[in-house]
């Protein structure tokens, strides 16, 4: 099984990916680390295969890059070679139960990025885990974003995306995220209150979200506690087999 973590900078993907990979572990299954990001510095878990290997965003900054450009960079440098990470995760999936990616903490360098798409779409299956942080959800409409930002991972990088809200140790009244994140009737009621533009454009995204959105049910984690782990894996399970869906 492929789980690809993809999230905004801060977002908690690599903390999980590390945590996650050692609940796997202790629980007897087989588990594979690939590090896709060239900016990261130290990583929880050691990488079966590490793009770092070939480049880093901080070597290509002494040539004079900044460091979104040097980002951008190193992901040209690594586009050619493209094929042969697919072959070398594709050979760690048939030899382990899980295998990881932990993508950059510029989501956007990943999605946007010719190498991050053609990596994606030649893989088997590979099921994305869009990870967002409750610091993000202020307003109604913040709610129907990342909904929405999570149909749109799964159009462009064409595989099953599974929205998470993370860090929900620093939640205080979690239920109140849920009824927003898991009751669209219940968001589009709130939106229909706001007068203002971001309201009624909200309102009407969300209103076409039943139509257009897998019915995939969103997940609560936290890397700290675990809780939500259990969720995730048996997602993953329903993911790669007949016996169900993700609703």
């Amino acid at each position: 099984m492929i789980l690809t973590f993809v999230g905004t900078a801060g977002s908690g993907k690599t903390t999980l990916t590390g945590e996650f990979g050692r609940y796997l572990e202790e629980n007897g299954h087989n588990v594979a680390y690939v590090n896709l990001d060239t900016g990261v510095m130290r990583l929880p878990y050691k990488p079966d295969l590490d793009v770092r290997d070939e480049v880093t965003a901080w070597e290509i900054m002494e040539e004079g890059y900044g460091p979104n450009g040097a980002i951008v960079e190193s992901y040209d440098r690594l586009l050619p070679k493209v094929g042969s990470y697919i072959d070398w995760i594709i050979r760690l999936d048939t030899e382990n139960d899980y295998v990881l990616l932990d993508t950059p903490g510029q989501m956007e360098t990943f999605l946007f990025h010719e190498f991050g798409v053609r990596l994606m779409e030649s893989l088997p299956e590979p099921l994305t885990v869009y990870l967002f942080s409750p610091d993000i959800l202020r307003k109604p409409h913040d709610f129907c974003f990342v909904r929405f930002f999570g149909l749109m991972i799964d159009l462009r990088l064409g595989t099953t995306t599974v929205p998470v809200l993370s860090k929900i140790d620093t939640v205080e009244n979690i239920e109140e995220y849920r009824k927003y994140l898991d009751d669209v009737e219940y968001l589009k009621a709130r939106l229909k209150l706001d007068p203002s533009m971001q309201g009624l454009l909200a309102y009407k995204m969300c209103s076409a979200l039943p139509e257009l959105a897998p019915p995939t049910r969103v997940v609560y984690i936290s890397a700290k506690t675990r809780e939500g782990f259990d969720e995730l894996e048996t997602l993953a399970y329903e993911h790669y087999c007949t016996c169900g869906d993700l609703t």
